[in-house]
Parts: structure tokens; C-alpha cells; sequence
């Protein structure tokens, strides 16, 4: 006789549920439930904690949708060749950050080609809300100010005395789905990490963007 499932057997069963169940197309709690047959108040928890962790994303009208977890490696592939001429024009490390739970991963780094360098290998993970990225990533208010008012976020030896960084969010339809950071010694710094390359790293985001969306639409 068959063993039960265990419990996170049971749960991962769901979870392959409702990935199939918005792979053709978006659907709201009560949708989900219909094509899983789970019921709309766990369907709509579960959803909920998937969004969380990338697996699904919403959209304007409460729908959910499959999650940037499944367009990683196009966001990666736009992503690099920018934070590359990134790297070039400001000559500090280049990252590309993305949340997952209550921290945060590097997904894309470009070092500095300087001997004195701030540097993470990509897949390295910070807890948030650490760093300007950390900042941007969990929606803290401040750091949302500053990306209205600048298009960016800095941070001066908040989370590595001597080292500061800027960053500024990658947009996909209205939702933050990543952030482009530079990090470098406070050492180069003129004015500060925002003033100095700021406007570079937003105009940097903005491309990533875009050209996801072009990406997705074709």
C-alpha cells in the first residue's frame, strides 16, 4: 500500500497546481480555484506566498500571473551587457539584486576593474533592509522618496563602514522586480555615491526595463 503524502509533498503538489493552472493565463483567487479544484481561501494563501518568493506575480487587477523567477535568465541576459558599459563609464562594481523572501540576491555582478573594490560574487545573499538595494527592496518609504525625487538611493557606509552604493529600481508594468546598484569606496567619492553616478545607474535601470518589456512582448 502506497505511504501518504507527507505534508510538503502535499504542498509542492499544490504549488506545480497552481503553476500549470496560470501557465496559459492570468487568474484571479477564485479562478485558481476553480482549475485546481483547491479551495479559493487556500489557493488565494497559497498564491499569496508564491508572489512572495517570485514564483508568481500580480498584476493591476488583483489577477496572478506566472513570476519573474520564470523570466530570470532573459532579465539576466538584458541585464548584463548593461551593467557592463555601466561598469565601463563609472568604473565601479555593477549589480543586479532581486528579493526573495526577507532578503536579497545578487543575480548579476560586473567588478570594478580598480584594484580597491566593493565587491559580492553574484548569488551572494544580504538580509534586508541592508545597503540602498536592501532599502529599495523593502519598499522602505525614505528610499521610495528618493527614487520620486532622483530616480535613485544611496548609501554611505550604512551597511560596510567606508564603502557607500546607489541604486535604482528595475520597473516591469508599475512593479519593482529588481534593482542596479554600484558599490565602490567612499575613497573615490566626490560629492556622493547618488550625485556622482546616479543619474548613470537610473537611466541604466530604465534600459533593463524597457527592454524586458520589448522582450516579453515579442
Amino acid at each position: 500500500m502506497a505511504e501518504p503524502a507527507t505534508t510538503s509533498n502535499r504542498m509542492l503538489e499544490r504549488v506545480a497546481m497552481v503553476l500549470d493552472a496560470v501557465e496559459g493565463s492570468s487568474a484571479s483567487a477564485s479562478e485558481l480555484g476553480r482549475r485546481t479544484g483547491l479551495s479559493v481561501s487556500t489557493v488565494h494563501r497559497l498564491a499569496l506566498s508564491m508572489v512572495e518568493y517570485g514564483f508568481l506575480r500580480r498584476v493591476d487587477d488583483g489577477d496572478f500571473k506566472l513570476g519573474h523567477r520564470f523570466v530570470r535568465t532573459a532579465l539576466e541576459s538584458i541585464a548584463t551587457p548593461i551593467l557592463t558599459e555601466l561598469r565601463n563609464v563609472t568604473g565601479e562594481t555593477a549589480q543586479m539584486w532581486i528579493r526573495r523572501g526577507e532578503r536579497r540576491i545578487c543575480r548579476v555582478t560586473v567588478d570594478s576593474q580598480h584594484e580597491l573594490k566593493a565587491t559580492l560574487p553574484a548569488g551572494s545573499t544580504l538580509e534586508l533592509p541592508n545597503g540602498s538595494s536592501g532599502r529599495l527592496l523593502s519598499h522602505d518609504p525614505e528610499a521610495l522618496e528618493s527614487v520620486e525625487e532622483h530616480g535613485w538611493v544611496e548609501s554611505v557606509g550604512r551597511r560596510t563602514p567606508g564603502l557607500g552604493s546607489v541604486s535604482a529600481p528595475v520597473m516591469l508594468r508599475d512593479q519593482m522586480i529588481a534593482t542596479l546598484c554600484l558599490a565602490m569606496p567612499l575613497s573615490r567619492v566626490e560629492v556622493s555615491p547618488g550625485r556622482d553616478f546616479g543619474e548613470n545607474l537610473a537611466r541604466a535601470a530604465r534600459m533593463v526595463g524597457t527592454e524586458l518589456e520589448t522582450a516579453k512582448q515579442l
